[in-house]
């Protein structure tokens, strides 16, 4: 079984303005249209067999739509998961966070940059902090974001500040600890979280689909990848694509091609992620 687990879509009446608009205003291509049927055919073409969606809270009155739509993913029972969101200035974040618990929704997504708070600031903290009582997991953006360039307020530095605080076994930071920033991410190798593979091998192209080198995304060699998964632990190694900013399908071939054995492969490819979210193949 594949699973992707770092994967986006947006609801269908502003799919394609979403995409549209974050693609413009990063330079940064788009893969696919933004939708929950889009998704799907990426997911066809690329042989992944599940996909858990990491919507993003970006105003605190969002949460609501954004936690029944991953709540109803859940009941469907088809190939999409998804994580629910909340907003760090919300104050009935505990409200919230147990609401996705008792829909069996199984994690929620942070994103410090769109959310414009620290990481470790003490809003994020509190919110972890609940989420581990409840069980959920917690993802995080990690790094730089191409929409907010220079911005570090998920940087390596803040996020290790939050496992030092927090140190919850079922926080997964995304981007391998550190989008652009993989020099400091080595501090997070070895430690307590989960890492995602989004963009880590993946190649910069800029809206027009051009390959290009940019002063913070470029990716790693598949030398580094291989290095950074196995000195943190394979088991806590996780696949994602963070489609529709990537082609799924490149991205599995590059992981694949990237050293790693196939035994390695089985378990980051879907094997960690099955088990986590009690799946079978």
């Amino acid at each position: 079984m594949i699973i992707d687990f770092h994967a986006h879509t947006f609801p269908g009446s502003i799919a394609l303005r979403a995409v549209e608009g974050l693609s413009k205003g990063a330079d940064m291509r788009a893969y696919a249209d933004g939708t929950n049927s889009g998704l799907l055919s990426a997911m066809d073409r690329a042989g992944v067999d599940r996909a858990v969606l990491q919507p993003v809270v970006t105003k605190p009155h969002q949460a609501a739509a954004v936690n029944a739509a991953a709540a109803a993913l859940g009941v469907s029972g088809g190939p999409l998961l998804s994580f629910g969101g909340v907003h760090p200035d919300s104050e009935d974040y505990r409200e919230i966070l147990k609401g996705l618990a008792d829909a069996h929704v199984p994690g929620v997504k942070l994103h410090p940059l769109f959310q414009g708070v620290a990481a470790d600031d003490p809003r994020y903290l509190r919110i972890i902090e609940y989420a581990a009582e409840l069980g959920l997991f917690v993802l995080i953006h990690a790094g730089l974001d191409p929409n907010y360039p220079g911005q570090d307020l998920a940087s390596p530095k803040r996020l290790s500040n939050v496992l030092r605080q927090v140190p919850y076994p079922k926080i997964i930071l995304a981007h391998l600890g550190g989008l652009g920033q993989w020099d400091d991410a080595r501090e997070l190798v070895g430690s307590v979280a989960y890492l995602d593979t989004a963009c880590a091998l993946y190649p910069w192209r800029d809206r027009a689909g051009r390959a290009t080198a940019h002063p913070e995304y470029d990716a790693l060699t598949g030398e580094a990848f291989c290095a950074a998964v196995r000195a943190h632990g394979v088991d806590r190694v996780l696949f994602g694509s963070d489609s529709p900013w990537t082609d799924m399908a490149e991205s599995l071939s590059l992981i694949r091609s990237s050293g790693l054995t196939e035994a390695e492969l089985e378990a980051v490819l879907g094997g960690n992620a099955a088990r986590l979210l009690g799946l079978q193949a």
